[in-house]
């Protein structure tokens, strides 16, 4: 792989200061944890987004989408390619009750500035950890609201670098998954239809959800959020609890006492002691239940 090469072709339209080799990708990752990109590229339009996905395409290089870094655990060996981080996509703006929002702006900033102007509907994001991008792909939801309950729009990127705008009905929601995931689109953008509400009634849902996160999450630590889908008819937290797994784990990462479906990285874990963690909660709670939890975290990279 020649990465030099990638990195003269791509500053041809991107600025030096936004292409980086062999960048530390725990530098970027909610866990703190993950090895080294070949290539690291951080766009500031969706021209140069568009480029970075048609280069890659074209090249025949492995390109991965990393958001803010939340739900995904980057392996020790780093990613090779090229790693796209569109963090730089973060305009916000509201004409009505339309709010749109690029990729890279986090869901809480969008939820703060719906709030701002009286919007009702994305309160529940008030505590989200995620990018828009990845709370579209996810279709991320929290105390009863989801991302498909007040999307209109999205626009997003083939993996050939074509540009598509896709009607919620298009974005096929469901629960923690899209056709954004099914298909390994890149978003671009996505455009919220919310509604006129009551600022006391709004502000009040927002404080009782963030008084929940707070007590209930373990937020003092890095993680990569909660790491395990709910299985049809169980929450994933209670049976980790029940295999008295909390406080347990490998290296520096363990399952968190506040919250089981949490996993921490608790003492300069690495990614091996945060994989290794995973799977013993996963072969525990097979064992004692019967139930195989999938996960809900993107485990990539390469091992060490």
């Amino acid at each position: 792989m020649n990465k030099q090469r990638w990195f003269d072709d791509l500053t041809t339209k991107i600025s030096h200061e936004c292409v980086k080799i062999d960048e530390l990708l725990s530098l970027h990752t909610m866990t703190k944890m993950g090895g080294r990109a070949d290539l690291f590229v951080s766009p500031t339009t969706e021209e140069e987004t568009i480029f970075v996905v048609s280069y890659a395409h074209d090249n025949q290089i492995p390109l991965l989408l990393l958001g803010n870094g939340s739900n995904m655990v980057v392996r020790d060996g780093g990613v090779r390619g090229i790693v796209l981080n569109l963090s730089k996509l973060n305009r916000i703006s509201i004409k009505g009750t339309r709010v749109y929002a690029e990729s890279g702006a986090d869901i809480i900033d969008v939820s703060r500035a719906a709030v701002k102007e009286t919007l009702a509907g994305l309160e529940f994001a008030c505590g989200i950890p995620g990018s828009v991008g990845g709370a579209m792909a996810m279709n991320a939801g929290a105390y009863g609201g989801e991302i498909k309950d007040i999307i209109f729009q999205a626009t997003v990127l083939t993996q050939q670098g074509e540009k598509l705008v896709l009607s919620k009905e298009e974005l096929e929601l469901e629960y923690r998954m899209s056709v954004i995931t099914k298909k390994d689109y890149f978003v671009l953008s996505a455009e919220f239809d919310l509604l006129p509400g009551d600022q006391l009634t709004i502000d009040a849902k927002v404080a009782d959800l963030t008084h929940l996160r707070e007590s209930k999450q373990p937020l003092e630590y890095p993680s990569a959020g909660s790491v395990f889908k709910r299985p049809p008819g169980y929450y994933a937290g209670k049976l980790i609890q029940d295999c008295e797994l909390q406080g347990k784990g490998f290296g520096g990462a363990e399952v968190s006492m506040k919250h089981a479906g949490f996993i921490v990285n608790k003492n300069n874990a690495t990614a091996t002691d945060y994989i290794q963690t995973i799977e013993m909660v996963r072969e525990k709670v097979q064992e004692k239940f019967g139930i195989l939890l999938d996960l809900e975290v993107k485990i990539v990279g390469e091992n060490e």
